[in-house]
């Protein structure tokens, strides 16, 4: 009877929120579509290069949701997300790495009179990966390397853990507004500079490579594993979805909409506003870093470059280009921006030439990003996501 309950007030919510419903049934047509049309399993009208940036852009869709949902509603504006994004990537890449690399050295052992030993292999392992940066040792971050589980685990509890630092210190010393958004800033600047040390056991500005080969899928071609990422990329979006809507549309979406309104206001009442701010930090942390964990494995690279903090900077971008504070907008400005940037940056829009200078896309691609956001700052407040909602208020009119 109250399995039946529960499922009946969960049909009752997504009935009262019909977003919920036209945004799952919308990425479930996309999941579909591309799914038909891709190179792996379907007619092969879509190339597998195009998938995986599909397969990305969801996975930034993903990292907008947590944006909104720790500076459109709890109005903690953090321009260090792209850190946890990009950790969570890390995570991921050291198993995908030192495992590829692991079966590499068995097989190439294979025709030796005598089999390696395990500190033999071991050896020939951290030649082989931090060789780049003049070392053999496996670091002791990488002491759990070798299973997956326990970095599947780390996705979330190493982020986890820097957010509740960080979080617990900035909002004990109830830093606000510019100062906490520096704060952050500096935070990420910190741990891109310290990634960056040949020394800090993460290959240098080399980073992690190869990570788009998964370790014991040789024989899977690329098109089968980029639609493989693509459906888990939005199955993972259309959680984060349901989860953000059920946090947004419970008691603690009220109290954090009422911090982002009035701080001061919500102390007075008795709330514990500092508990709430850490609480959403922490959460939309993991979000992110569970993003980049599915992110970097289609990109197939990840190095210190992804923690620079215009990287944050780009991410408030798109939120304030979606619609600040809708969860739907997030997505749309992630995605809008995303898709673009791909069309911009990779030399398919044709120049323009103007007589005295010409167009070049790729090198105006961020300026084009800026004036956009002035433009949408100044005449579309609420972002697409506020302009597609008048347009449905006045058809309904």
């Amino acid at each position: 009877m109250s399995k039946l309950f529960q499922e009946t007030v969960l049909v009752q919510y997504l009935f009262r929120n019909p977003s919920i419903l036209i945004f799952l049934g919308t990425l479930a047509g996309v999941c579909l579509a591309v799914t038909i049309l891709g190179e792996g399993f379907g007619l092969g009208l879509i190339s597998t290069s195009f998938i995986k940036t599909l397969g990305k852009t969801l996975c930034l869709c993903i990292i907008a949701i947590a944006m909104d949902l720790v500076w459109g509603f709890c109005g903690i504006l953090s321009l260090g997300h792209f850190a946890f994004f990009a950790l969570g990537g890390y995570m991921i890449g050291m198993w995908m790495m030192f495992a590829r690399t692991k079966i590499i050295v068995i097989e190439a052992a294979k025709n030796n009179v005598l089999p390696p030993t395990p500190a033999e292999i071991s050896e020939a392992v951290g030649t082989q990966i931090f060789g780049v940066v003049g070392g053999a040792e496996i670091p002791m971050v990488w002491a759990f390397a070798d299973s997956l589980w326990a970095q599947i685990a780390f996705i979330v509890l190493v982020p986890g853990l820097l957010a509740y630092l960080f979080g617990w210190l900035a909002f004990r010393s109830r830093v606000n507004g510019v100062y906490l958004s520096i704060l952050t800033q500096a935070m990420t600047l910190a741990l891109s500079l310290y990634l960056l040390q040949n020394d800090s056991g993460f290959r240098g500005n080399n980073g992690l490579s190869g990570l788009q080969n998964v370790p014991g899928l040789d024989d899977v071609p690329q098109s089968i594993l980029s639609i493989t990422f693509f459906l888990v990329s939005g199955l993972a979006l259309a959680t984060t979805y349901l989860m953000a809507a059920a946090v947004v549309g419970s008691k603690l979406g009220n109290i954090i909409r009422g911090i982002r309104d009035n701080e001061a206001r919500v102390r007075f009442l008795g709330y514990n506003v500092e508990s709430y701010k850490l609480f959403i930090f922490v959460l939309t942390a993991m979000v992110a870093a569970v993003a980049g964990a599915l992110y970097y494995p289609q990109a197939g690279i990840i190095n210190p470059t992804e923690l620079a903090p215009i990287a944050s900077i780009y991410l408030a971008v798109w939120v304030a280009i979606g619609g600040r504070g809708r969860i739907y907008g997030a997505v749309i400005g992630a995605a809008f921006v995303s898709l673009l940037s791909s069309y911009f940056t990779s030399g398919q829009a044709p120049d323009i030439p103007l007589g005295f200078a010409t167009i070049i896309w790729t090198d105006w691609w961020l300026i084009l990003l800026g004036f956009s956001f002035v433009v949408v700052t100044i005449y579309a407040p609420q972002g697409l996501g506020g302009f597609i909602e008048k347009l449905a208020r006045q058809e309904k009119g």
